[in-house]
């Protein structure tokens, strides 16, 4: 089959797509058939050798987190799939695999998922959705009547924290470039903010909760809008947490951890329609060097995916 595999740290033009074996599936492993796969910023920090510390790779390594697809063969100790059923899925990022034909993945971190929407309109959801809904939800408890303020509204994470915080009764402020403010509103944002031309601090008021992706002077100048007692999830980069407390702010940030149950709550609501995935770009597998270095330039609308 094919794969996109790296062999040390390195830049993205050290990917190459390689014709490796096929992998067979573990005792409580699966196989899938890969539709699509989805990038996250996480895959070229992996590359780099950034977050070698948390996530060690063992070379040659097979990029990618993020799938859908539908199930090959399963190992005798699984019970949860079968062969046919369609599934999501987020690999260990150390394990990588999901830039491939072709992934095994623990049982444990594969979701089926509705047969009634297109499968590449799923793979988006396992690090983003539910990084989404980990912060709203399990990290910042958002209530009803809430004022949530969102950075990059109309990317990955951004897109889903929209709708999931509307769906909460929050009221939602997104910040986005001019070419992508409708988009945020159609996801349900009530105030939009062009980013690039407003200044949000002026904007947006004060807040109860501020889901901020994009890190730096944006999450530092964020503090200046959030209420006494309200709250600031960073998803980029760990930040210092201590200022912002002495403020009576508790911000936090959030390291996404996998977790079956969260991402098959994400998955009942695409599947009810109720959550949608943007899909920004699509790459072929051969063409994984384009789709990374696209996304290391920032401003990406949605998801990009690869497709074998």
């Amino acid at each position: 089959m094919k794969a996109a595999r790296i062999h040390a740290y390195g830049a993205i033009d050290d990917i190459r797509i390689e014709d490796v074996p096929e992998p067979v599936p573990g005792l409580d492993e699966v196989l899938i058939r890969v539709e699509a796969a989805a990038l996250n910023p996480m895959d070229n920090k992996l590359l780099a050798g950034y977050l070698r510390d948390f996530f060690p790779l063992a070379f040659p390594y097979t990029l990618g987190t993020d799938l859908a697809g539908t199930v090959v063969a399963t190992g005798p100790l699984v019970a949860t799939v079968r062969p046919g059923d369609r599934v999501i899925a987020r690999t260990d990022p150390a394990g990588g695999g999901a830039f491939a034909e072709l992934a095994a993945v623990p049982a444990r971190l594969v979701v089926p998922v509705s047969a009634d929407l297109p499968l590449a309109s799923l793979a988006g959801l396992p690090t983003a959705a539910a990084s989404a809904w980990q912060a709203l939800f399990e990290a910042a408890a958002v209530q009803p009547g809430q004022s949530v303020l969102i950075h990059a509204g109309a990317g990955g994470v951004g897109s889903f924290a929209i709708q999931l915080a509307k769906r909460a009764g929050a009221s939602v402020t997104a910040t986005a470039s001019a070419a992508n403010l409708d988009l945020v509103r159609s996801l349900g944002a009530d105030e939009v903010i062009d980013y690039r031309n407003q200044d949000f601090t002026a904007f947006a008021g004060a807040v109860d909760l501020v889901i901020d992706t994009v890190g730096g002077e944006t999450l530092e100048r964020s503090l200046g809008i959030i209420r006494p007692g309200g709250k600031l999830i960073g998803l980029s980069a760990p930040f210092d947490t201590e200022g912002p407390k002495a403020r009576g702010i508790d911000a936090q940030f959030l390291f996404h951890e996998s977790d079956a149950g969260r991402l098959a709550a994400v998955a009942a609501l695409a599947a009810d329609g109720r959550l949608h995935s943007v899909i920004g770009q699509e790459f072929a597998l051969a063409s994984t060097v384009e789709a990374l270095r696209s996304l290391s330039k920032g401003g990406a609308r949605g998801k990009t995916l690869v497709r074998p």
